[in-house]
């Protein structure tokens, strides 16, 4: 049976990326990111494809791509262009698909639309999380913000050096599964991505 993946991050660059990319690999699910803001030489999608190695995963192409490294919103207006949730069309697949949101949940995309309102009730969200300080007060309020909504989480991944006071504490307040870790690795490549992938297969399935 089909699902859906929604790969969001408490800010940005904590992983999301490699995380997604695992995820894609694990399922071979397709892929999609919705909004891409900068980088356009080297997208996220560029990214995910050279990391999954599968015959399966369709990728597909974000709906927009933007010429700044901003927050959606910002980028937007710079381009001259308009976001809105009613415009942003998921892809149509029989297969399962992992989406991987802009930064952090609650990203601007307009005057009044976040990246949370692309998120579908269908949806199995997972948090990426990394530490650093301040990382703690970022992971709990995303969870916050995703049960005020009632939305589905499947749980949190940590990404870098494990730090378990840290972990520890999210877990007992934060109330949602730990599923598993990514290393602090000194780099990922296809190969690193698909040993991930068949360690997780069994965690996300």
């Amino acid at each position: 049976m089909s699902q859906s993946y929604f790969i969001t991050g408490i800010s940005t660059d904590v992983g999301k990326t490699v995380v997604s990319a695992i995820i894609t690999e694990a399922l071979e699910a397709d892929y999609w990111k919705p909004v891409q803001a900068g980088e356009l030489d080297n997208t996220d999608l560029h990214k995910v494809k050279q990391f999954v190695s599968n015959t399966k995963t369709i990728f597909h192409e974000s709906e927009h791509n933007l010429e700044t490294p901003m927050s959606p919103h910002a980028a937007a207006a710079i381009d001259g262009v308009t976001i809105s949730k009613k415009d942003i069309v998921r892809p149509k697949t029989k297969n399962s698909l992992v989406i991987e949101g802009a930064g952090g949940l609650l990203v601007p995309l307009n005057d009044t639309e976040t990246v949370a309102d692309l998120i579908q009730s269908k949806d199995k969200v997972i948090i990426v999380s990394r530490h650093y300080l301040g990382s703690i007060n970022h992971t709990l309020l995303t969870i916050e913000a995703l049960k005020a909504r009632k939305l589905n989480i499947l749980g949190i991944i940590f990404s870098g050096d494990e730090h378990p006071t840290t972990e520890d504490i999210i877990k007992k307040m934060g109330g949602v599964p730990i599923l598993c870790r990514i290393d602090e690795e000194p780099y990922f490549d296809a190969n690193v991505v698909k040993e991930y992938a068949e360690r997780f297969r069994e965690i996300l399935l």
